[in-house]
């Protein structure tokens, strides 16, 4: 029982404080391909990424793991140049925080039957939220290597998920819904305190 306490308390901790170093969008450069290659692993973009990949393994049709990646990387470059091109959203970076909270709850109900193109609906959404937060900082030079290193390490990071997303199946194979259930809470509590962050 004490053992549980202290993991509880160890994982709200961590939570807090990885929300504290990586906010929403800091302000950053867009100008190079190191740049666009390190800011997807700002906490909002890091945890969305890997949800993903972990849902697809999860809720997806055996085999078609894939297309929650695809979706995501297609919606991100269509929404990217909308935002480039001036298009943008009320709200929009507290809608880029509760997109961490959509993929956590996605991952507590990962293995409730939802048609697929449900789900991959949602991950086009929150994906559109992204593309459309990073395709306003788009500089007037340099936004092409920018653009490919992000686009990299967000490929890099579904990846990783989707292994976390086989681990978990195949490790734990029937109390993989507590294991996606637990993990799920944890990044809705995250995608929280992200949100309240930039509504304080």
């Amino acid at each position: 029982m004490q053992s549980k306490n202290i993991r509880r308390l160890t994982a709200a901790a961590l939570l807090t404080g990885l929300a504290g170093v990586a906010q929403a969008h800091p302000g950053h450069g867009a100008t190079s391909l190191m740049e666009g290659l390190s800011h997807p692993f700002g906490l909002d973009h890091l945890l969305a990424m890997v949800a993903v990949g972990v849902w697809s393994v999860c809720a997806l049709p055996q085999g078609k793991a894939w297309q929650g990646p695809a979706t995501f990387l297609l919606a991100l470059v269509a929404s990217a140049a909308l935002g480039a091109a001036g298009v943008s959203l009320p709200f929009l970076e507290q809608g880029v925080a509760l997109s961490v909270v959509l993929f956590g709850a996605m991952l507590v109900l990962a293995r409730q039957p939802m048609p697929t193109a449900i789900g991959l609906g949602l991950v086009a959404a929150a994906a559109s939220l992204h593309g459309l937060a990073h395709g306003a900082e788009t500089p007037a030079t340099g936004f092409a290597g920018y653009a490919a290193g992000f686009l990299l390490t967000t490929a890099a990071l579904h990846t990783g998920g989707v292994v976390a997303g086989l681990g978990i199946r195949r490790a734990l194979a029937g109390r993989s819904g507590w294991a996606l259930g637990g993990l799920g809470a944890l990044l809705g509590t995250a995608g929280l305190v992200l949100f309240g962050q930039l509504a304080a």
